[in-house]
C-alpha cells in the first residue's frame, strides 16, 4: 500500500467518523451490515482501502452521499468535479 493509500484511508476514517457523531460504532456498524471491529478499523485508518460496497453502504446510514466523500477524498493532481 502506498503512502498515498495510507493517508487517504485515514482521511476517510475521520469523515466517517465525524459523520457518525454521537452515534456508537456498534449501531452505525449494525445498520450498515458490518461488524463493530471493522468499522473501527476503518475509522482508525487501519482498513485503508474499504471495499466499495462497506463505504456505499456506510455513507447511505450515514446520510453522506458518495460525492461529497469523492471529492474530500480525491488527489489534488486528480480531482473529482460533481454532476
Amino acid at each position: 500500500m502506498t503512502p498515498q493509500e495510507r493517508h487517504r484511508g485515514q482521511q476517510l476514517g475521520r469523515l466517517l467518523r465525524q459523520a457518525r457523531g454521537e452515534r456508537s460504532i456498534a449501531e452505525v456498524a449494525a445498520a450498515a451490515g458490518m461488524s463493530a471491529e471493522t468499522l473501527r478499523k476503518i475509522e482508525t485508518g487501519r482498513i485503508a482501502t474499504p471495499a466499495f460496497f462497506t463505504i456505499a453502504a456506510l455513507a447511505e446510514v450515514l446520510d453522506v452521499s458518495l460525492d461529497h466523500l469523492a471529492l474530500r477524498l480525491a488527489p489534488a493532481d486528480h480531482p473529482v468535479t460533481a454532476r
